[in-house]
């Protein structure tokens, strides 16, 4: 059974920082590009950060270059978003995806709520 499960949200000041993981399991973790998106109230859903499956490779939004660092660790199944200098504008539910291109697989995690709120 595929699980992504993330944790790590809740509310904090504008300027403060939070730490995001994902714990997969029920599949090939090492074999898998590893995503964060988010989706704001009224908003689509949008890619913040991504990972290649070794490691190494990062792509991230515009909107959060220089705040905010995905990281994976293989050998425990979870990736990370560090993100730093929350902004308001941050605020929305954050979902972990793991997507194998070839042959293609893709999953979800159910969330978690992030609320950057003075």
């Amino acid at each position: 059974q595929v699980q992504l499960v993330e944790s790590g949200g809740g509310l904090v000041q504008p300027g403060g920082s939070l730490r995001l993981s994902c714990a997969a399991s029920g599949f090939t973790f090492s074999r898998y590009i590893m995503s964060w998106y988010r989706q704001a109230p009224g908003k689509e859903r949008e890619l913040v950060a991504a990972i290649a499956s070794a490691g190494g490779i990062t792509n991230y939004a515009d909107s959060v270059k220089g705040r905010f660092t995905i990281s994976r660790d293989n050998a425990k199944n979870t990736v990370y978003l560090q993100m730093n200098s929350l902004k308001p504008e941050d605020t929305a539910v954050y979902y972990c995806k793991a997507e194998r291109p070839s042959p293609y697989y893709v999953y979800w995690g159910q969330g978690t709520q992030v609320t950057v709120s003075s």
